[in-house]
Parts: structure tokens; C-alpha cells; sequence
């Protein structure tokens, strides 16, 4: 039998997009489970944050970067 919470997390989970569900989805099979006390990895914050990113051009974004340091 199913948690309220865990009900409540499914309704909410209904109420959004497709896209953000695959998000969401990916977000959660991507997390890894350690063990209590065990060390974390900076490994673990591979990928975080590409969503960001994906339609970003590298280069422009460095040119644009350092023009904003000449004020």
C-alpha cells in the first residue's frame, strides 16, 4: 500500500509537463544511492546543471564573458 506521501508526490508528478516529468525522471535515476558514512565522490555532481547549458556555444559564451570584465 502506498504512502500518503507517496500519493501526494504522484499527483504532483501528474501535474507537470511531459518534459519535466522525463526531467524529473532522469533527475531521479541518475541519483546513486551511498551508504551511510560513506564518503562523497565529486563524481556525483557529473552532469548536474546540463540542462544549463545544452544550447549554449561555448566560445560566445567566454567572448561575452570577458567583455563584461572591460566594465
Amino acid at each position: 500500500m502506498a504512502t500518503p506521501g507517496y500519493e501526494a508526490a504522484r499527483r504532483m508528478i501528474a501535474s507537470l509537463t511531459r518534459e519535466e516529468q522525463l526531467r524529473l525522471l532522469g533527475e531521479i535515476a541518475s541519483q546513486q544511492v551511498s551508504e551511510p558514512g560513506s564518503p562523497a565522490s565529486v563524481m556525483d555532481l557529473c552532469g548536474l546543471g546540463r540542462e544549463i547549458w545544452k544550447d549554449m556555444d561555448a566560445q560566445q559564451y567566454v567572448s561575452r564573458e570577458r567583455a563584461s570584465w572591460n566594465g
